[in-house]
């Protein structure tokens, strides 16, 4: 079959900009589970101890595990292997004390990381495992550097959403915001893995390597499309892969597909799409169906569903008009694979939105306001609070007003401050289309502000400024600054800019046995045989996000699930419900 007559398969969908009626779906089509009274029914052309379904951060991590407790594992990826971990900044949340902490002369406790974190993650799982998070934190990240990663201690000098070439260190979320810190002196707790450009594609190499290392076997272009069912007991004894033929060309053009949207997903968007869709018809074109047996466990670790636009549509039409970033595998097919089997599902609804405001570094010294013109926000806070608060409580339309002289250092930053491309690219678009207007009236009236609010706002922040009154929003006294010089400007950046564009990053998934990784079912029993890390699991960051916290859950939860499953034929279904753990020490009035 020639590469051309592939564009005929079709497979109509419904909803989502990319694919419309008639066009190829992208998503990875699961069924029902299939039903069996004894493995022994099955044809199988394949078995291991541990089958790991999603070969990203989560699930090399899980892979490692079980392979180190002594597991026989085959990992199965729709695609090449990363998934959102190869393309993402390569950093990992790490506190309590790491070596990098101490090199840069910070003191930090698992104490001070958790109250920190308990602000931030709201209740998402018991303080119980999130103390066991913190107090494993510093014991991670080394595991993380004997299979091959890298970290430093060097920071920049300035909050950033992102450290420049050369910086690795930084203040990843809230912690220098006073309502988030606490009690405790803040601590840069983000690890940027040690790289020549961004950092995922390199700590995702040295995943993938050390789980081949390990001893792991791997199935890529292999898509899981059903779980099979043992009758009575439930369990999970093993996945239906259809799997691309390995000398066949079409699967050397399905690779070809993958690189090129790793490579052209942030430049060229629509044509990112529109090759997802060719990859997904070569699969619907010559794709084979087996059967692999797992002889203890299932891991499912696919990552999220942002590249699913029905479970968009339906779960959070809120974040539509965002710019969706994920692996092309994004598509919620581990969800729906434990959905199949009765699996419980979680915060569905919550998706980041991240509208990140700094670099250039003085832009937050600006103030943000709505559509109204009135402030709604701290702009010192990490992008994804801020996002959230835009998204969800302003209706994602927002502006960013600066003065004349904080525009003017903005644009120098932008061109001579060392900015990555993707930072300082948007950011001097968005000032030079900005709406401009001699005084804060003015520019209400070109903004469609209420202009009595607009010059509220403005009177309100300024006295702030100058001491007169608290800034209502707390704001740190060194981010302050009086917006005096005319003329003013507005940066649209609402979740629809053109130009501007905001990421947006699922966080729900399967609810877990907070202990092992085992997947709940209905009732709140562990689903025997079958468990989740990373992003198709509810975790540490699925209430709200802090860059680097997903990395770590993906190690965190990677490394639990790893560890049960390579032992679930020892033990069976033997939890009744969601565990918390032990690690009492830091709770605190739950």
């Amino acid at each position: 079959m020639s590469r051309d007559s592939v564009s005929v398969v079709r497979a109509p969908v419904r909803g989502g900009k990319d694919e419309k009626p008639g066009r190829v779906s992208t998503v990875t089509p699961v069924q029902p589970a299939l039903e069996v009274r004894d493995a022994s029914e099955l044809d199988w052309s394949d078995q291991a101890d541990v089958l790991v379904v999603g070969w990203g951060a989560a699930g090399a991590c899980a892979a490692i595990e079980a392979r180190n407790a002594g597991a026989s594992v085959l990992v199965i990826d729709r695609f090449g292997g990363g998934g959102a971990s190869k393309l993402s900044g390569g950093v990992v949340y790490a506190g309590g004390g790491t070596r990098y902490q101490k090199e840069a002369g910070f003191s930090d406790t698992p104490q001070a990381m958790f109250d920190y974190l308990r602000h931030e993650t709201q209740g998402v799982v018991s303080d119980a495992t999130l103390a066991r998070f913190c107090e494993q934190s510093v014991a991670n990240l080394e595991w993380l550097e004997r299979q091959g990663a890298r970290f430093d201690a060097r920071m920049p000098d300035t909050k950033t959403s992102y450290p420049p070439e050369g910086k690795f260190l930084y203040y990843s979320g809230n912690e220098v915001v006073p309502a988030c810190r606490g009690d405790s002196v803040p601590a840069p707790r983000g690890h940027r893995a040690l790289a020549r450009r961004q950092s995922g594609a390199t700590l995702y190499a040295a995943l993938q390597a050390a789980t081949l290392r390990a001893g792991a076997r791997a199935f890529t272009q292999a898509g899981v499309r059903r779980l099979v069912r043992e009758e009575g007991s439930g369990r999970v004894i093993g996945v239906e892969v259809w799997r691309l033929p390995p000398d066949h060309p079409l699967t050397r053009r399905h690779a070809e597909l993958d690189r090129l949207v790793a490579r052209w997903r942030t430049f060229r968007p629509r044509k990112a799409a529109a090759w997802r869709r060719e990859a997904a018809a070569i699969e619907q074109a010559v794709a084979q169906r087996c059967f692999v047996r797992a002889a203890r466990a299932v891991v499912l670790s696919t990552g999220g569903f942002v590249y699913n636009p029905q479970l968009m549509a339906r779960h959070a039409p809120h974040a539509g008009r965002g710019w969706p970033i994920g692996g092309a595998g994004c598509d919620g097919s581990g969800l729906r694979l434990g959905q199949s089997v009765g699996a419980q599902a979680q915060a569905l609804d919550n998706v980041s939105a991240w509208r990140f405001i700094t670099p250039p570094s003085v832009w937050p010294r600006g103030i943000v306001v709505n559509a109204r013109g009135e402030r709604f926000c701290n702009e010192q806070v990490y992008g994804a609070t801020l996002g959230h608060e835009m998204v969800v409580h302003q209706g994602g339309r927002a502006w960013l007003v600066l003065d004349a002289g904080l525009r003017r250092r903005a644009i120098r930053e932008c061109l001579f401050g060392g900015l990555w491309a993707f930072q300082w690219m948007p950011a001097l678009a968005a000032m030079l289309t900005a709406r401009k207007a001699v005084t804060p009236r003015g520019l209400a009236h070109a903004i469609g502000a209420d202009p009595q609010h607009l010059q509220h706002s403005i009177e309100a922040y300024n006295a702030a400024v100058h001491g007169h009154r608290e800034d209502p929003f707390g704001k740190s006294a060194d981010m302050r600054q009086p917006l005096e010089q005319g003329p003013f400007y507005a940066l649209d950046i609402s979740i629809g800019s053109r130009l501007f564009p905001l990421a947006t990053l699922t966080l729900g998934g399967l609810r877990v046995n907070e202990d092992d990784g085992h997947v709940l079912d209905a009732q709140g029993g562990d689903i025997p045989g079958l468990f989740a890390a990373g992003r198709t699991a509810i975790g540490l960051p699925s209430c709200r996000y802090v860059s680097g916290l997903s990395l770590a859950d993906c190690v965190f939860s990677g490394r639990r699930a790893g560890r049960a499953a390579a032992v679930e034929h020892q033990y069976g279904n033997h939890h009744a419900g969601a565990g918390t753990g032990g690690h009492q020490s830091m709770q605190r009035g739950r």
